[in-house]
């Protein structure tokens, strides 16, 4: 090679003046170089330019770090940087009646959609479903569709806002819309003037509050014999008001005179269950009553009492209503006859509630029997769209997320929920009796006339002249027709 070609070529440079340069421009580190230096080459450029930058991109993170660890969980979501907590199952519970304004501001608008089904085909919600989705559904699809829409849309889920236990109207009104029943009372005393009472005097419970014990019936063979037999233990219980809420259109004037007789304290009104459900399998049946007597407790502007949804077939422990009656917020306690379990109930540890035993689940938030809690009136008043919606299987569960019941509010009772103070008996229901009589030996000549007009004004009993056998009467063992006994 001549020396003229030699003198033509990119002068070259050694590692040792490499490294030179590099230190020289980390000397200067304040600043970058804006064009190479003769001596080097166009890869070593690269490499001191990126060792320039490198520096202040530690930096920035590590402001940008300090200050998102110095800032409060509230102002990071504020500023839209993250870092709340998830919902603890305790805060969960209560997330439909008081969250922060701001869930409801940044939620999308069919965020309601929690308790309804997401399908395209649904119709728009109607009065009467109180925003809880379509009542036709099976309780399997309830199960799948509507209970389990957190676990396939976690993002729905809010982040949850330390803020203090308010009620938010905004967000509540939106789940739980107001009860408008029209009540009609068909009669009621508020006289106490029972005579099996417990032994002390009367003038001795009068410090207690009282228990308003609601009863849902429906006319049926055996509905005066199970309110009988309810109304004999409730005679030995001081402070008690009995509200008795009839499925049918009209007032009974024979549960009236019955209910008067008892003596106690009551209020007997009529809630029929809306034509549209009746024909549904399964049938939200006695949610029209009870949402009736939660509209009388909140007409009447009661605030000092015990609420208690108590049916007319049940089994009830005198004890039970000592303990309900020491509810502060809401109680619990163990139903025996529940299911494949035969019980359903709290779990109690350590004298708390941390779960529940009950062999259908089906996504409940509250899986107890609607005989398994009370409520103190206090504090449901809190909750002005406190609401029981027209969703078979779900009454309980929904009730209790009305009125934002959070599981370290529940006080165990029945000592510390391990004795059965309600049992969930049942009676077969059976069709109306017939007895074919002629008419004209329905009158003074015997008992017969009275004895049947009174078993059909129960609903126990009928009588006809047309239909089925004709009604045989006894002598000696000896059946006779009972033209021969009544002529």
């Amino acid at each position: 090679m001549s020396s003229a070609q030699y003198q033509a070529l990119e002068p070259q440079t050694s590692d040792e003046d490499n490294e030179d340069i590099e230190r020289r421009a980390h000397q200067n580190h304040h600043r970058c170089p804006t064009a190479p230096h003769p001596m080097v080459r166009k890869g070593s450029v690269g490499m001191g330019r990126r060792r320039c930058v490198l520096p202040l991109v530690v930096a920035a993170l590590f402001f940008i770090a300090c200050c998102y660890l110095t800032l409060s969980g509230d102002t990071r979501i504020a500023l839209g940087l993250g870092g709340g907590s998830e919902d603890s199952e305790e805060g969960s519970h209560h997330e439909l009646g008081k969250q922060g304004v701001q869930f409801q501001e940044s939620r999308p608008p069919d965020w309601l959609l929690r308790y309804t089904r997401q399908a395209e085909h649904l119709e728009a919600a109607r009065p009467e479903f109180q925003g809880f989705g379509n009542v036709t559904d099976s309780i399997q699809e309830t199960e799948v569709d509507e209970y389990d829409i957190e676990l396939k849309q976690p993002e729905l889920k809010p982040k949850k806002i330390r803020t203090r236990h308010r009620f938010n109207p905004k967000i509540h009104s939106m789940n739980f819309r107001p009860l408008n029943e029209s009540l009609h009372i068909c009669s009621e005393s508020y006289e106490d003037r029972r005579q099996f009472m417990q032994d002390k005097p009367r003038s001795d419970y009068g410090q207690l509050p009282v228990i308003y014990f609601v009863t849902p019936t429906y006319p049926r063979r055996e509905q005066i014999p199970e309110l009988t037999r309810l109304a004999h233990t409730l005679l030995h219980v001081p402070r008690l008001h009995w509200l008795v809420a009839d499925d049918q259109e009209k007032c009974n004037d024979f549960m009236d005179t019955l209910l008067n007789r008892f003596g106690i304290p009551f209020t007997h009104m009529v809630s029929p269950m809306p034509s549209k459900f009746r024909n549904e399998k399964p049938a939200p049946r006695g949610v029209a009553n009870r949402r009736a007597a939660l509209q009388w407790l909140r007409q009447h502007n009661l605030t000092n009492g015990i609420l208690y949804f108590g049916d007319d077939d049940n089994t009830y422990d005198l004890r039970l209503f000592t303990e309900i009656r020491k509810t502060q917020r809401v109680s619990m306690f163990p139903v025996g006859l529940i299911a494949d379990y035969g019980v359903s109930g709290p779990v109690v540890r350590k004298g708390k509630v941390v779960a529940f035993l009950d062999s259908w689940v089906a996504g409940r938030r509250w899986p107890v029997d609607m005989a398994g809690f009370a409520v103190n009136l206090e504090y449901m008043a809190q909750y002005p769209y406190v609401n029981m919606p027209y969703k078979p299987g779900y009454e309980e569960d929904l009730f209790l997320r009305s009125i934002g019941l959070k599981i370290n509010q529940i006080e165990p009772r029945g000592n510390n929920c391990t004795e059965i103070l309600v049992w969930h008996t049942q009676t077969k229901s059976k069709k109306l009796g017939m007895v074919r009589l002629e008419s004209k030996y329905l009158d003074d000549r015997s008992n017969l006339g009275a004895l049947l007009s009174n078993l059909k004004l129960m609903g126990v009993a009928s009588t006809t002249e047309n239909e089925g056998r004709n009604a045989l009467i006894s002598k000696n063992g000896k059946e006779k027709p009972h033209s021969d006994i009544l002529s």
